[in-house]
């Protein structure tokens, strides 16, 4: 989306701000040598601010962690410069700006809702830099291929695709109708459609479907009026928390129950910082693409132990912008690895475009290739928030389906 899913909670912490330059620079680019300059392009001003409290610290935890371990560039020096994309796009580009053409930074990450404002700037004037990032953004550069912008996410978006993972889960659980909800934007929009098309495979009718919900709205009565009306039984909620709650709670209210609510966004230390959330969202079932810290894995207990000693997290469940914080970092890692602790900037990118493997250290379900654009397959780690706590599906650790052709 082009503006966050997630409200996060707590404070954001300063990042250090080392003007110290890379190493020198080539005919292909500036290498890595033992020292990186990582560019962050965030939200640190305006409303979407908050959602990305902790990008910052969980990049340094994942660099912290990684010189801790002893692995092969872990006497690299990892330097991360910030810019602010001020919750806009304008910001978003002179935010780019600063870190390519001023910063010179070897990398760039742009974990941002307004990345699509510099997108065109970094595959053009800055394309010799790589370029780390969430994708959520909606920027089509994510999906062209052979350009320098590199996901740091189980898969990129691409809503053209149908997959069969929700719609034969719920035929499963015995789900005969379903509905959605979206905001009047255009992922909100395409993610909802491409579920609704996943029910509709798997044999499944149709009941609501509301596609023009203003974006953080919590003036849901008609539309709990009319998924009551429709007879579904399950609903598909690709909007902020605060919107679910607020179409849950009248759901509620109205004597409606229902066997499924998913909930595309929410899971994460941010819902659980806020009593009033909590108890909201009880009985949703969340989607993350990657493995929830309470499946107790060992990937899962080395991100959770490193959140809680490096970046000062009290419980190790990650926020949002950690999640996306420590993803980028860990391709960052990944990536010099591959190519060598002192690669250029141009050979960064050629041994990352042909790489095949990387999982997050063993976070996704799924290895993602970075030889093509969107996967064949896709999985999600469906959990339920039960009381305080989030608690994974015993049928759903993960749920994977095929795309459809």
């Amino acid at each position: 989306m082009r503006k966050t899913a997630v409200r996060a909670a707590g404070v954001l912490a300063a990042v250090t701000m080392l003007a110290s330059a890379c190493g020198g620079g080539d005919d292909e680019g500036t290498s890595a040598g033992g020292s990186v300059k990582v560019g962050l392009l965030m939200s640190q001003s305006g409303p979407a601010s908050a959602a990305f409290k902790g990008v910052d610290q969980a990049m340094q935890a994942r660099f912290k962690a990684y010189q801790a371990s002893g692995g092969p560039c872990s006497s690299t020096q990892f330097n991360l410069v910030t810019a602010d994309d001020q919750s806009g796009p304008q910001g978003a580009l002179a935010g780019a700006q600063k870190l390519i053409q001023q910063d010179k930074v070897y990398a760039m990450v742009g974990i941002s809702s307004y990345f699509f404002g510099a997108a065109q700037f970094v595959t053009t004037a800055g394309k010799s830099t790589p370029v780390i990032g969430g994708a959520f953004d909606a920027a089509p550069q994510w999906l062209q291929s052979g350009n320098n912008l590199f996901a740091a996410a189980p898969k990129v978006p691409d809503f053209d695709k149908t997959y069969a993972t929700i719609g034969e889960y719920w035929k499963k659980m015995g789900v005969t109708k379903v509905a959605a909800v979206s905001y009047d934007t255009e992922s909100s929009r395409k993610g909802a459609e491409q579920i609704l098309r996943s029910a509709d495979k798997a044999g499944l009718q149709r009941g609501l479907f509301y596609d023009k919900l203003a974006l953080g709205s919590s003036d849901v009565g008609s539309i709990v009026l009319g998924i009551k009306n429709s007879g579904a039984q399950a609903v598909f909620l690709p909007v902020n928390p605060e919107t679910s709650m607020a179409i849950i709670a009248g759901l509620k209210q109205s004597g409606v129950q229902l066997k499924s609510v998913m909930s595309a966004s929410g899971y994460g230390g941010d819902l659980l910082a806020s009593a009033p959330a909590v108890k909201g969202a009880q009985g949703m079932t969340f989607m993350p693409q990657f493995s929830p810290v309470e499946l107790n894995t060992p990937a899962t207990q080395k991100y959770s132990e490193a959140l809680k000693k490096y970046a000062g997290s009290a419980t190790g469940i990650p926020t949002f912008g950690q999640t996306y914080g420590w993803w980028a970092a860990d391709l960052l890692i990944y990536g010099l690895e591959k190519a060598g602790c002192d690669a250029s900037q141009a050979d960064f990118m050629t041994t990352l475009r042909a790489d095949e493997n990387w999982d997050a250290g063993g976070l996704f379900p799924l290895k993602r290739s970075f030889t093509k654009i969107s996967p064949d397959k896709e999985c999600y780690y469906l959990i339920d928030l039960q009381g305080n706590a989030f608690v994974p599906r015993k049928d759903a650790e993960p749920v994977c389906g095929d795309v459809i052709k």
